[in-house]
Formats: C-alpha cells, structure tokens, sequence
C-alpha cells in the first residue's frame, strides 16, 4: 500500500522503483544480448561444424539445423530472428493479460526471473555445445521481450502526459548507467581472467552469470515498490476462460487500431527504424570480432564508451525535446544514423581507436532515438490498451528484431562478408524517416482521445 497520501511524491517514488528495472534489464541487454553471447555462441557453433581450427580464422563449413545449413557466423543472428517471430504469436498475449488483469507488476517480475534463470545458466555453455546456448538465448530473449511489454506499458502509469518524455529519457539514462557498471566488472573479468585463475571462456561464463543475477535481483524493487492498478474499462469475459477471451480481445485490437490510422502509421514506422538499431546493437559484437578483428576486453571497452556517452545523449534529446518536440528530434536522429553506418563500413581491421570513436558515435544517437520514440508512442494508445498496445510496439522494440537480423544474417551468409551486411541497415533507417515524417502526430493523439502536450 501506498506509504504517503501526497499523489505527487507517491507518483515520483513509482518513477523512481520504474527507472531500477531498466537499471535491471539494460544491464542483461548490454552485457548478455549484445557484447558477450553472440560472439560466444559463434565460437561454439564455429568449434564444432570445424573441429580442430582455430576459432580466430573463418569456418566455411555450414551447421545444419533442422536439415538446414546455417553459417557459424549467423547462427546468433538467426536464433534472435526466429525468437522475435515466436514473440509475434505471444506478446499481444501477454498485453492482453496485463491489461485484462491489472497484475503487472506480477507479470514483470514473473517474465524478469524467468529471463534471469536463463541468463544465469549461460554459465555452462562449454566446449561445442551451442544447442544448450541457442535454447537459451531463446528463453532469456523472449522473457526480456515479454518483461519490456509490461514496463513500457507502466510509464503511463507512473507519468503525467507532460512529463513522459523526460521520465522515458531519464529510465533510459539509468539502464546506461547500469549498463556501464556491470560493463567495467565485465571488463576487469576479462582481463584480468589470468590473475583470478580463469580462462578467457571462463571469464566469459562468469559475466554471463553475473548478468543473469543482475537482471534477477534489481527486479525485486520494481516489485516491491510499484502498484498494480484495477483494469480501465475491462472487457466482460461472459464465462469465457481469461486466455481465450485475452485473444479475442487480441483480434478486436487488431481492428480498434485500424481507427486510430496515425497510431498505425507510427507504428510502421517505427518497426522499420527501430529493427535496425536493433540489428545494430545484437550486430555489433559480431562485427567487431569476426569483421574487425577486435578482442573481447577491446569490444567490451568500446561498449562502455557506448553506455558512458549515451547517458548524456538520451538526457541531451530529452531536453532537445522539450524545446523542439519529441517527433522532430527522433526524426533527425535517423539522419545521423545513416551517417554512423556509413563510418562504420570503412573501419580498418584490427585498429580499436576508429571503433571506440563510432562506439562514441552510436551512444550519442542510441538513447535518444529510443527514449523519445517511447514517449511519443505512449501519446498515441487509447487508455486502457497500453500493454496490448505496447506488445505490438515491443515487437520492434529492445531485445527483438527480424527483419535487421535476418537481413544481416543472410548478407554474410551470401557475401562472406559483415561490411556488406552492415551496410544494407541504412536503408531501415532511411525508409523508417519516409514514413515517420508522413505521421500527424498532434491529430493521432487527439484521435487517441488523450490530452495534446505543450510540445509534441
């Protein structure tokens, strides 16, 4: 129950136990998702389709999965493509269920432990087993992915209409923040792996499980401190069982969004840009070994520098946009994104100091783009469908992509090369800005029936 009986102080104590779950999730996101398993996972997919070779050196011998032949070097890739179509079937669901129940700060802390136990049994992925690996990149990403439905839909909760920009933006400078702390622990770890008795693998594992741990535990304060809410004009069931009818309530959403055609439009939009900084972010390990040749201690370097600079770039659009409107701002952050994968195609092998400056390039842009792109939608959902509204939107959000991955997965497979798969995302970021700056904001959020902020 609430402690103070003062809207207003309850309200920013719930924002603050709100910015600890991304402090929770990110540093996962960061640490697991981007930096250490894909890369990892590849050398387990490389060491056994070619036993006996250096795992430094490119393996031309393809895995088959499921009778189909799968590039070492994608596999990663693929198992995050193949977990983000399994979402499409079950995230509306799991909206469906929040907004149904009213429980999500049960749901939330429910789809974070599952993740968490996942995450922390990366820890015994050894020699060639990436079957193990694949199993459980899909369980950690899927719980991430069901866990983010639920606390984007939150912000509503927590924040008023003229305050959901900077909250978004400041949750999202607190996931860096987490980010970053468990990065130099990751960093130390491997580096220092000699002096702590482990090898670089096992060094590896251990992040791997710390992460998990992380994720796990910083997730009991959003449990213990934010509320769960009665549902806004719940739909009656008539005996239906609560599944059954969640997925009518699916197929009604479904149709109820094809009025509101501004919420749609965004929604398009965002799907496409949003897969490539995705991609971007599940990709950039991978390209920096595989492509650059980088080390393990240099890559998590160059994320740190990610996580440090894109603390001060998310509060910096922040106050961009409360000076020039979210939409504006997140629609020139494409146009610099374009510009970052352009860099990013003429980095030299094997030199760190041009990687650290793009790593530097990518955390000015990263929060930003997202935070806003958050916010702007929360503006645009009818009250009482923001989790199921939000389980379309995290169909594109943190911890999915399809579309990016499959696109880059299959360039390399085709190419042999990373270069020309990173460049193919400009064209994500490039279409996403066409239909984004189609979108009528300021009409779509009166169509939603929601109060207009001062600036949009």
């Amino acid at each position: 129950m609430p402690t103070t009986t003062d809207p207003a102080v309850e309200r920013r104590r719930e924002q603050r136990a709100w910015y600890v779950y991304d402090w929770a999730n990110s540093a996962f996101l960061t640490t697991t998702l981007t930096v250490l398993l894909g890369p990892y996972l590849t050398v387990l997919a490389k060491r056994d389709a070619c036993p006996g070779q250096d795992t430094d050196l490119a393996c031309r011998t393809d895995l088959h999965v499921l009778g189909l032949p799968i590039a070492p070097g994608s596999l990663s890739l693929y198992v995050v493509t193949f977990a983000t179509l399994t979402s499409a079937l079950v995230l509306p669901l799991v909206g469906a269920l929040a907004d149904r129940t009213g429980r999500k700060r049960v749901m939330l802390a429910a789809f974070a432990w599952t993740g968490s136990a996942a995450g922390a049994s990366m820890v015994f992925l050894t020699g060639d087993n990436w079957e193990l690996g694949v199993a459980l990149q899909l369980v950690a990403t899927l719980a991430f992915a069901c866990g983010i439905v639920v606390y984007d839909s939150l912000l509503i909760d927590v924040a008023g209409p003229d305050e959901r920009d900077r909250v978004s933006s400041r949750g999202w400078a607190v996931g860096y923040v987490g980010g970053t702390v468990l990065l130099v622990v990751n960093l130390v770890t491997v580096s220092a792996h000699d002096a702590i008795g482990l090898s670089t693998e096992g060094a590896v594992r251990l992040n791997l499980l710390l992460a998990g741990l992380w994720w796990g535990g910083f997730t009991v304060v959003p449990f213990l401190r934010l509320h769960d809410r009665p549902p806004v004009d719940p739909v009656v069931t008539s005996g239906v069982s609560l599944t059954r009818s969640s997925f009518g309530q699916l197929l009604h959403t479904l149709r109820h969004l094809r009025g509101y055609p501004q919420t749609l439009a965004f929604l398009i939009a965002y799907l496409v840009f949003n897969d490539g900084i995705q991609t971007v972010i599940y990709a950039s390990g991978i390209y920096a070994q595989e492509q650059l040749g980088l080390d393990s201690d240099q890559l998590i370097l160059a994320i740190l520098i990610v996580q440090f600079v894109a603390v001060g770039g998310a509060l910096s659009f922040g106050r961009v946009a409360a000076r020039i409107g979210a939409y504006r701002t997140v629609l020139g952050s494409l146009g610099l994104w374009c510009g970052v994968i352009g860099v990013g195609y003429f980095l030299p092998y094997g030199e760190f100091l041009p990687f650290a400056g793009l790593a530097a390039l990518i955390g000015l842009t990263l929060g930003g783009t997202q935070a806003l792109s958050r916010s702007l939608y929360s503006h645009l959902i009818p009250r009482g469908r923001e989790a199921e509204y939000f389980s379309l939107y995290a169909a594109c959000e943190r911890g999915t992509s399809w579309l990016g991955t499959l696109a880059f997965g299959l360039t390399f497979q085709l190419t042999g090369s990373y270069r020309y798969a990173i460049i193919v995302l400009i064209a994500f970021f490039t279409v996403g800005a066409v239909l984004l700056s189609r979108v009528n904001v300021g009409k779509g959020i009166t169509q939603a029936g929601n109060p207009v902020p001062a600036v949009i």
